[in-house]
């Protein structure tokens, strides 16, 4: 009887030793590929911890020993950087200056380009291939050479200065690519839903409202991340379209004109470079789940 257990364990140790080995070869065959990701990881990491530990330094110690050193003291920690950078600098002016900037040139992008995106992807209409093709090589148009004869543009139109006239600025800069997102979604949807809708006697603009805009939630708040932080870290056509004046200067902008002015306070760059960090890194951790979702639909989908 013993011999018998003996004969019927048997097999199934070495099944379990053939699958522990198993496992770990797979793990060491990944081994590589995580080393890469933590390689890329710290690469981006780093310089964000260095960042967020000077802006927490004293002057003295910034200009004596590098932020890896605070780690040697850990008491040697102050918010007086963030203090004057709020206090002396207008900070919180440019602060809500760049919301007033972000937020309606994000929801005129996702809104416009959702209804272009439906009907060159849902619709049947002449030029639709053409103008698709267009849009498509407006994205390869280089940003800086429309700079000079849209600002002349501008100017005769009395745009510059104004939040209007950077809104429409974004708005042409970020449809192309929000169109061409979007229409690649919108294509890739089950038309049974839309034709099912129709003959219970909805219009295109209900199909477009009740039935595409639910479903492309994840879609739309990936585009709405993007453009989000595209127009948020946009420095170089606030600056030309707003003119650098400090009463509509985005946060951009006053870190710039920071940089300049105090090009030796490196401890209070950091802090205002951190704020300028807050809102983005706030809007795309709240709608984290809905960007990585759009970004698994897409791939799916594609």
């Amino acid at each position: 009887m013993a011999a018998q257990v003996e004969d019927v364990s048997a097999p199934v140790v070495h099944h379990e030793t053939a699958v522990r080995a198993g496992q770990l070869r797979l793990r060491l065959g990944h081994l590589p590929l995580h080393l890469v990701v933590v390689g890329i990881t710290a690469v981006w990491l780093i310089p964000l911890l260095g960042l967020l530990v000077s802006s927490f330094r004293p002057t003295p110690a910034v200009l004596s020993t590098g932020w890896w050193h605070s780690f040697a003291l850990p008491g040697d920690y102050t918010i007086d950087n963030y203090r004057e950078v709020l206090d002396r600098n207008s900070m919180l002016l440019s602060l809500f200056n760049s919301l007033a900037i972000v937020v309606p040139a994000t929801l005129l992008t996702v809104v416009l380009s959702s209804a272009a995106a439906y009907a060159l992807a849902c619709m049947q209409f002449k030029f639709r291939s053409g103008v698709l093709l267009l849009i498509v090589t407006l994205l390869i148009v280089p940003v800086q050479i429309t700079l000079v004869p849209l600002l002349r543009v501008f100017n005769s139109l009395d745009l510059t200065g104004s939040f209007l006239g950077l809104w429409l600025v974004h708005l042409g800069y970020g449809l192309p690519f929000a169109v061409y997102l979007l229409h690649n979604f919108f294509a890739a949807l089950p038309r049974e839903l839309f034709e099912a809708a129709e003959m219970d006697g909805a219009s295109r603009s209900q199909v477009f409202f009740a039935i595409v805009l639910p479903i492309s939630r994840p879609a739309l708040a990936s585009l709405a991340i993007f453009e989000f932080v595209w127009t948020w870290n946009d420095l170089l056509t606030a600056l030309i379209f707003l003119g650098g004046f400090r009463e509509v200067a985005p946060m951009t902008v006053a870190v710039s004109q920071l940089v300049a002015s105090r090009g030796n306070g490196w401890e209070v760059l950091t802090s205002a470079a951190m704020l300028s960090m807050v809102v983005p890194m706030a809007v795309f951790l709240a709608m984290q789940k809905q960007f990585v979702r759009g970004m698994l639909a897409g791939f799916a989908k594609g």
